[in-house]
């Protein structure tokens, strides 16, 4: 059973967070682009689907933390240190998608299809950029995780040595 909830997490959060970060990751660049060509419909539509893949995607993404919870009850390992760390990271993510990441993309669909004066354009400009650096710091937690569920101190697979 242990095999079967490792593999539903890992394939889970292959197909559910990969999704979400790489398309997270191109919205503000399709934002900058849709504001340097206003009247290109397509580039307007490209934030907008990107948008809708961080946020469906974002949904079916809550699998990964149940079957992660799962796996460690299933190891016995959800006292150790680099799982608490791991699940923490992981909640500090979840959060900054949640109220930060997600919210700013909806702002930003919403403001690239309207007209835009360059007032609007400016204030887009510094929201691209402050939606930049949530999603990276997004990306370094999940990096983040992914070493420790690799590297796991105090493992005996001999991953850590």
């Amino acid at each position: 059973m242990t095999g079967f909830l490792l593999a539903v997490h890992v394939l889970a959060a292959i197909l559910t967070i990969g999704p979400v970060a790489i398309a997270a990751s191109m919205f503000p660049p399709a934002v900058r682009a849709s504001l340097e060509d206003p009247g290109n419909h397509g580039k307007v539509a490209v934030v907008r689907v990107l948008h809708r893949i961080t946020r469906v995607y974002a949904v079916i993404g809550i699998i990964v933390p149940i079957f992660g919870i799962a796996t460690g009850a299933s190891l016995g390992v959800l006292g150790d240190a680099w799982l608490l760390v791991s699940m923490t990271l992981t909640a500090i993510a979840a959060i900054l998608l949640i109220a930060t990441i997600l919210p700013r993309q909806r702002h930003l669909v919403t403001t690239v299809g309207a007209g835009q004066s360059d007032d609007t354009v400016a204030a887009t400009s510094r929201a691209t950029r402050k939606l930049a650096m949530s999603t990276g710091i997004f990306n370094l937690l999940w990096a983040i995780v992914v070493v420790l569920m690799i590297y796991r101190p105090g493992s005996t697979t001999g991953a850590g040595a």
